[in-house]
């Protein structure tokens, strides 16, 4: 008997091109590249860490475990450090959120004179960092800069600013303040204009006192653009490099030795890579529990939006 052909239906499927086979691979090879060049120098800080490292000690390396960051334990310079760097970190992110929050309500109505308004506080947001602070270290000189001028015309006179102790952490919060409040702003003004208009129009119409509207229906609701806002900004203070370098290089003495400035000297000027990238360590853990602390509140925060909790 002569067999039939199969037919169509009964055809064997055809195998994938190896182009196909190949897409899925190469379309994860920017995230694996990504991945890469995070890990591998957080993974040689990690070890570097460990040793007792001086560049200009070279036979002196060697494994010691856990030794930097003991020694770390002791020192009253690392917890000076720990201290400053909380500190301008917590009152950078108040600050700019309370600024943030205020200027963003004002605006809060799409009008064109309110968009257009928006646009130009966003500019201190396009300077860099380090230009800010060397305009502002201009302006706050106390021989000719115009911030000195024009707060000697109150009668304060001699105002050092960022070189004296007392006042050097209250001239790089403000510079920190006039160029990430836009940031802060623009995030939650997006979120105001996002949010549902019907229990606002509901409060109107009972004549519901404008405090209890706010503390009541709008803080609620914007609680997550808040913490998100907040989150981006801690992250981005308490790892403050450019600003404080910049304008005081973390003087006078150690009044603004931040993590950052400490670990550029120790590995820079000092030549002690094992301190600097223990200390980097440290700061990665801060970061990290309390970006888990933010994030959870966030998670918990929309889940009760969704009437879930």
């Amino acid at each position: 008997m002569v067999q039939s052909l199969p037919t169509n239906a009964q055809a064997a499927p055809a195998k994938p091109r190896p182009r196909v086979r190949l897409l899925p691979y190469l379309l994860s090879l920017p995230a694996l590249l990504i991945c890469v060049a995070i890990l591998v120098p957080f993974v040689t800080a990690a070890v570097y860490s460990l040793q007792r490292y001086r560049l200009n000690l070279p036979y002196l390396r060697g494994f010691i475990g856990a030794g930097n960051y003991i020694d770390f334990l002791s020192d009253p310079a690392f917890w000076n450090t720990f201290q400053v760097s909380i500190t301008y970190t917590v009152l950078t992110v108040v600050v700019e959120l309370l600024l943030g929050l205020g200027i963003a309500l004002l605006l809060r109505r799409p009008t064109r004179f309110h968009n257009a308004v928006s646009i130009m506080l966003l500019l201190p947001l396009m300077t860099a960092p380090a230009i800010a602070a060397l305009m502002w270290k201009l302006m706050t000189n106390p021989s000719f800069g115009i911030l000195s001028y024009m707060v000697s015309l109150f009668g304060v006179t001699d105002f050092k600013w960022a070189s004296d102790p007392s006042s050097a952490l209250f001239t790089v919060v403000l510079v920190d303040v006039w160029v990430y409040t836009p940031f802060i702003m623009i995030l939650l003004l997006a979120g105001l204009r996002s949010l549902p208009r019907q229990p606002f129009e509901a409060a109107a119409l009972d004549g519901v006192p404008a405090s209890f509207v706010f503390f009541r229906i709008t803080l609620p609701m914007l609680a997550p653009y808040i913490i998100t806002a907040s989150l981006f900004r801690l992250l981005d203070s308490i790892q403050q490099f450019d600003i404080i370098y910049a304008m005081t290089q973390g003087g006078p003495g150690d009044r603004l030795m931040v993590f950052q400035v400490q670990a550029y000297l120790e590995f820079f000027q000092y030549t002690n890579v094992g301190r600097s990238a223990a200390l980097l360590m440290i700061l990665w853990l801060i970061t990290n529990i309390l970006s888990n602390i933010f994030i959870k509140n966030w998670l918990r925060l929309r889940e009760r939006a969704h009437g879930h909790a």
